[in-house]
């Protein structure tokens, strides 16, 4: 199955950079060579590396909450990540890539330790539920109101990209930026694979087996801000991946949440490509937020979630 999901993720990058193919018409080789390094190249490493930075995340967080809700977006830890990334660059004048990034980070872990506050690590699902979207509505409410008030004029202009997502125009500094940090933030979440595995059996019985349950969940929180928070920062908030994708993935290992890790990164990394592509595709005269695609088919699944706990607690 793992092989499966690996060469269909290559098939989607490969044709994200190819498509559309007008690229081959142009007779100028340099010209073409620009269009593919400097514009595509970036946008495929980034919806790639974003797609499957929320899917291993989402599965890490859902692990550690033991909770199929706890995504990076349900959660406000992408609405957190942003909310620093556009008080650093537009009230404090932060203006490199790796400082965005650690903005990012930062929000993303002040949101995420507000919540296990809030709700605790192992909360009931309407508990968990209610504490992040009163977080991801107040922090969005708190990003427009930056954007509105900063001292450039335009800033407001980029709400829809830093709120919905967006990998357009984007340079292969801004993607060395976010998916270094990402890349070995989610490095780590898989060394964890094993023992997240073990924490599904109880935390009395994941100590007595060697994990430390706390110091787990920390560590898990810690990594997931730093992966989602250089994402968001360069790319916004996209909604959706990192609850779809582990889903999923726990359907294809039976409910093994450590085993899902891998297999949630190779899906979020497929949805995430082929959300750009239909936004690319998209036959509109102004862009499209990716988000907006990801929404469509994220929703009805997130209802689905409701729906099967709720039948779950009244069965």
């Amino acid at each position: 199955m793992k092989l499966l999901l690996i060469i269909a993720l290559g098939l989607a990058a490969l044709l994200h950079l190819l498509l559309p193919a007008g690229l081959w018409r142009i007779a100028d080789p340099e010209i073409a060579r620009m269009v593919l390094i400097e514009l595509r190249l970036p946008r495929m490493l980034l919806a790639l590396g974003y797609g499957m930075t929320l899917g291993l995340s989402g599965a890490a967080l859902q692990a550690v909450f033991a909770n199929p809700l706890a995504s990076p977006d349900i959660s406000g830890a992408s609405s957190g990540a942003v909310f620093g990334a556009v008080v650093a660059m537009y009230w404090l004048g932060v203006d490199g890539h790796l400082a965005l990034a650690s903005a990012g980070a930062v929000g993303a872990l002040l949101t995420l330790a507000l919540l296990v506050m809030l709700a605790g690590r192992q909360a009931e699902q309407a508990t968990l539920l209610l504490a992040g979207i009163a977080l991801s509505l107040a922090l969005g409410a708190a990003t427009t109101l930056a954007l509105a008030l900063a001292p450039s004029p335009f800033a407001f202009y980029d709400a829809f990209d830093w709120l919905m997502g967006s990998f357009t125009d984007r340079s292969l500094g801004q993607a060395a930026a976010a998916l270094i940090p990402a890349l070995l933030a989610c490095a780590w979440l898989l060394r964890r694979a094993q023992a997240l595995d073990l924490l599904s059996l109880g935390d009395d019985v994941a100590a007595s087996l060697g994990v430390k349950p706390k110091e787990l969940t920390r560590d898990v929180i810690a990594a997931s801000a730093i992966a989602v928070g250089a994402c968001v920062s360069v790319c916004g908030a996209i909604g959706f991946i990192g609850l779809a994708a582990p889903v999923i993935a726990r359907a294809l290992v039976r409910g093994h949440p450590g085993r899902a890790l891998l297999p949630a990164a190779l899906i979020g990394g497929l949805l995430m490509i082929l959300a750009d592509l239909a936004v690319r595709g998209a036959t509109l005269n102004r862009p499209l937020p990716v988000g907006v695609v990801t929404a469509l088919f994220g929703t009805p699944l997130f209802f689905w979630l409701i729906v099967k706990q709720r039948r779950s607690l009244t069965s």
